[in-house]
């Protein structure tokens, strides 16, 4: 059944004797349309909109948009791998922002480090079958495989945010309403665009339909950057009508985040404490200081141990007037912002933007970001200083950040390579502490990622002894690289 009738069906299930055999086939001759807009859209019956999926793919995004595409707790899905897919082949999306001098510079600089990610990858991959020659109870297809991800791991670091990438997710109707909302909201053209087309495909059936093993495309095509695909025989049903109607700009996150940079502005020091530590700890046991100190985070360039030191010595009156800046746009349809969320331990870290990549995947943790700039500089993988690539990956990062302060803003972001480093926060409990740090310190993952998960571990032991123990992580001096 189609996503709204979906939902439909298992909400009047719930509230009927009927079984559920009966229930769909009362909704089948029955309008979804008339009972979404009652219930869950005038009503607010929420939960109803968390009984239908439905699945969407997104392709020719840039990995910027990607990110953003993915940034929600309930969401499941995958992007493309920048460990096993060459992403030099298709060349980088136009920031829609910029205008002819503007793109052409960009796209020059975005050209200088796509070559040297090919050239990277291939002295990666060569140096790599010199120091670790084939075992023999490994076929020789499953070596190379093995390699070409691993130099691909060293190469990614000089991808710039531009390149394009694809994204499957599978969500609920609430989290996608919230997801286009957010989208329609944000900074970037990019994704301002994107979420009118997955409005457009809400509106519309689904691209793809899958009977009797055959796949049948509605458009006979699938070259648009959006690709929808929905299984059963239901092609002449649109994917979920009631919902594109109700798609407008999350506004009060757009006043929000302009009203908390005016308070930060007029009452912050100009300049951040210094703090340029990968991993940093906070136990935030002030919950008014803590919430004040993560809504000003992603607003800011300062750590959040200096934020939460500021309004946890701050008066009750000032702590106030951030959550007040915070919360003035908000209607009686707002939900609280994800600042208002979190967890007893806080870490902020500075990290390349392939490492947060990879960990933004976790989803039993809240998470936040800072604007994306070139100013906390860039990661460089051991390995290029060992095989004399040093220099010239030097030049081109510090070649690419210089271009992204020239250009103008948001666009600017675009030519950020993954490697460039920038400041996130997690804000998690110990069973997902333990999780992360246990997970990703394994010698299957990116040696990037491992040296944040192991030093998540060493914090943790240092704030929490008695806990610390029980995190079984890996050192990133203990190494396989033949294994996946």
């Amino acid at each position: 059944m189609p996503p709204e009738q979906c939902a439909y069906a298992l909400a009047r299930y719930s509230r009927s004797p009927d079984s559920i055999r009966d229930s769909i086939a009362w909704v089948r001759s029955h309008d979804a349309k008339k009972f979404l807009e009652s219930f869950y859209f005038q009503y607010g019956h929420a939960s109803i909109a968390d009984l239908g999926h439905v699945t969407l793919c997104f392709e020719g995004i840039s990995e910027l948009a990607a990110a953003e595409v993915e940034d929600e707790v309930l969401w499941d899905g995958q992007a493309r791998s920048s460990r096993y897919q060459n992403f030099s082949r298709g060349g980088v999306v136009d920031p829609p922002e910029f205008d002819d001098p503007q793109r052409e510079r960009y796209r020059s600089e975005t050209q200088a480090l796509i070559e040297g990610y090919t050239a990277t990858h291939a002295a990666a991959l060569e140096a790599l079958r010199e120091r670790l020659p084939r075992p023999d109870d490994l076929k020789p297809d499953a070596y190379e495989r093995n390699l070409a991800a691993r130099a691909f791991d060293v190469a990614r670091y000089l991808l710039p945010f531009g390149v394009p990438t694809g994204v499957g997710q599978i969500t609920s109707i609430r989290t996608l309403e919230r997801q286009v909302r957010r989208l329609r909201s944000s900074g970037y053209a990019e994704l301002r665009s994107l979420a009118a087309e997955i409005a457009a495909a809400c509106e519309a059936p689904p691209d793809c339909t899958f009977e009797d093993g055959a796949a049948h495309s509605q458009s006979g095509s699938s070259s648009g950057r959006h690709f929808r695909s929905k299984s059963g025989s239901s092609a002449a049903h649109p994917v979920a009508p009631t919902l594109a109607r109700h798609l407008e700009p999350d506004e009060h996150s757009i006043r929000s985040r302009e009203d908390l940079q005016t308070w930060a502005a007029q009452n912050l020091p100009p300049r951040p404490p210094h703090s340029d530590d990968m991993v940093s700890l906070t136990r935030a046991g002030d919950v008014p200081a803590d919430i004040a100190a993560t809504l000003l985070y992603p607003v800011t360039n300062w750590p959040y141990a200096a934020l939460y030191e500021f309004t946890r010595s701050a008066s009750a009156k000032l702590r106030a007037e951030i959550v007040d800046a915070a919360l003035r746009s908000r209607t009686s349809k707002d939900e609280l912002l994800r600042g208002f969320r979190g967890g007893p331990y806080v870490f902020d870290l500075v990290i390349d933007i392939g490492a947060y990549r990879d960990l933004h995947r976790h989803r039993r943790c809240h998470q936040f970001r800072q604007t994306y700039t070139g100013d906390l500089g860039f990661s460089t993988p051991p390995l290029l200083s060992e095989i004399g690539l040093e220099a010239d990956y030097s030049t081109r990062m510090s070649r690419a950040l210089a271009a992204s302060g020239e250009l103008p803003a948001p666009g600017s972001h675009y030519v950020l390579p993954l490697g460039t480093r920038s400041r996130f926060l997690f804000k998690m409990d110990f069973a997902e502490a333990e999780y992360i740090s246990r997970l990703r310190s394994g010698v299957k993952g990116h040696f990037s990622y491992r040296e944040v998960a192991w030093r998540m571990k060493e914090k943790i032991e240092q704030l929490e002894p008695e806990l610390g123990r029980l995190i079984q992580a890996t050192p990133p001096w203990v190494e396989d690289p033949l294994r996946r």
